[in-house]
């Protein structure tokens, strides 16, 4: 086999600690071929003219995939859908050891939703990497859990408008956050049709109407705890529902402000597997409806929690030391669960063979991750 691999001149990369999403390796290469992983295998065990790169001081893990994430370097998709906002999102994210990521747009106007779908094929066809597509949040939400969102462009949408912006989109919306009570039944299904994941939030739907939903093919949550109807003793919500389904999934932001770290650590015992990580993040803007300013480590729009500062390596971290989250564990919540919401667990989300190589190098005495390109 090794004799094969020398002939394509493949690589391999090495570190004292290797985690493949099922188990921890020690002194093991990822040996790759094309992007593709092809073995996973003792580092003894590789021939000396394998070019070989060694990482000091780091474990190798799967990278992240952020489902959530507006913007980087002052570059907000929504105020600049273009390109370049997009290369500068794909290095933020990278340095955060974050291989893919969903671009988002919060509540916003048709208008520059169809400008975004824009700058995501122009970026693709750019030669851009890492961008899996759009995640579009609102405007069809509940304005009663509008969070920062701009309360004049919430709406419920007619069928046409859905039809229309599914059909610009084809391809490239991969994700649509609404409220389930604000939607028809013939919008839902005219998603779903579109093989578009559609996640509850900015909801005030009742448990009742939560399990309906799923029941109807809604099959997760976005941010958990934030912007929806709360688990109360006799009104459980959409926060009651979630906990108690057995399939849904849901994201959740790990930044100590969105979501307090005992909550966290609540959901996860009781989700288990259910329950992945976004980071939420925006950036420095004073331009569009949403004017974020960077308040502590945190983002704030007209003094209302509008985002988070966070990278997926600083989530995990977070997930580890604040919330008491097992480290096998909440590397999995940040990617092999991100990696199955958008059916994407059979060639991301793992360091195995057959798998797309998507790894990143983790310091956890620096606390640094870096996807490695």
């Amino acid at each position: 086999m090794h004799e094969n691999l020398l002939l394509r001149k493949v690589k391999a990369y090495t570190a004292d600690q290797v985690f493949t999403g099922d188990e921890w390796l020690n002194h093991h290469a990822v040996i790759i071929d094309n992007g593709m992983i092809v073995d996973v295998a003792p580092a003894a065990s590789l021939q000396e003219n394998i070019i070989t790169e060694k990482l000091e001081g780091c474990f190798l893990a799967p990278a992240f995939i952020d489902l959530q994430i507006y913007g980087a370097h002052e570059k907000l998709l929504a105020v600049y859908p273009e390109a370049d906002s997009l290369f500068k999102l794909n290095e933020y994210c990278n340095n955060g050891g974050a291989a893919f990521c969903l671009p988002t747009v919060s509540t916003n106007t048709y208008e520059v939703l169809y400008k975004c779908i824009d700058a995501i094929k122009d970026y693709w066809n750019k030669g851009g990497q890492g961008i899996l597509g759009f995640h579009i949040e609102g405007p069809w939400i509940n304005p009663v859990k509008k969070g920062a969102h701009i309360e004049s462009l919430i709406h419920s949408p007619s069928l046409k408008q859905v039809e229309d912006l599914l059909n610009y989109g084809k391809g490239v919306i991969k994700i649509i956050t609404l409220a389930p009570e604000v939607c028809s039944k013939e919008v839902m299904d005219c998603i779903l049709s579109h093989n578009v994941i559609i996640s509850a939030g900015h909801s005030n739907a009742t448990y009742h109407q939560a399990m309906d939903s799923f029941a109807g093919g809604i099959i997760t949550v976005t941010h958990l705890y934030n912007a929806m109807s709360p688990l109360q003793h006799r009104q459980p919500g959409l926060v009651g529902a979630t906990l108690d389904h057995t399939t849904v999934m849901a994201s959740i932001i790990p930044d100590g402000h969105h979501v307090d770290f005992a909550a966290i650590r609540i959901a996860k015992e009781v989700m288990k597997e259910r329950l992945f990580v976004i980071t939420d993040a925006v950036t420095q803007t004073g331009k569009g409806y949403y004017q974020h300013e960077l308040v502590g480590d945190k983002y704030e729009s007209s003094g209302i929690l509008s985002g988070s500062a966070l990278t997926m390596g600083k989530a995990f971290f977070n997930l580890v030391k604040y919330a008491g989250i097992e480290k096998s564990e909440a590397l999995r919540m940040c990617s092999l669960y991100p990696a199955r919401v958008i059916n994407r667990d059979q060639d991301l989300g793992k360091i195995a063979k057959g798998y797309r190589f998507s790894v990143s190098a983790i310091d956890e005495q620096a606390e640094t991750a870096i996807f490695l390109p």
